[in-house]
């Protein structure tokens, strides 16, 4: 059996070469996710002295937790794809009534960390405490659900 939900939108991706398909590798999918509660540690730890920074690390957990479940569907971002094509392919495929709230909030916090990352003059907010520590959370939650999908059993590749 393979994954349906979002069909559409990633085989629009694959075909637009935003996103690829790899082997499955449930290894590579354990080794993103614990790099991102290390990133959520890392930011933890320096929150208080470096928000941007933080925030920078926070977002980073939760673009691998997702690139982890797409990892174990056999597929992966290109260069031109990047962190859109994960993106679109996290929100149509796991979002919705009967999917997983937080992956909605990545659109912002990326969105937010790029803003932070290339600001447009200097008119642009820099990132407070408050915002990364508020970042911290969304990331944690997204990295969490992330686990609990690829635990879960009801992932499978997404096949042609």
């Amino acid at each position: 059996m393979t994954w349906q939900r979002g069909r559409e939108t990633v085989d629009r991706l694959l075909e637009m070469r935003e996103l690829e398909r790899v082997q499955p590798s449930e290894a590579v999918a354990d080794r993103l996710l614990s790099d991102a509660r290390a990133h959520l540690a890392s930011a933890d730890s320096i929150v208080a002295t470096d928000a941007p920074g933080a925030l920078q690390l926070a977002y980073d957990a939760a673009r691998k937790a997702c690139t982890a479940l797409l990892a174990t569907q056999g597929l992966r971002p290109t260069t031109s794809g990047g962190h859109v094509a994960v993106q679109t392919a996290i929100e149509e495929q796991f979002n919705g009534p009967s999917g997983v709230q937080s992956f909605a909030r990545f659109s912002r916090l990326r969105r937010r960390r790029a803003a932070s990352e290339y600001p447009a003059d200097m008119t642009t907010p820099t990132v407070d405490v408050d915002e990364a520590r508020s970042g911290i959370d969304v990331a944690t939650q997204i990295v969490d659900d992330a686990d609990r999908l690829l635990r879960s059993g009801r992932l499978t590749v997404f096949g042609p």
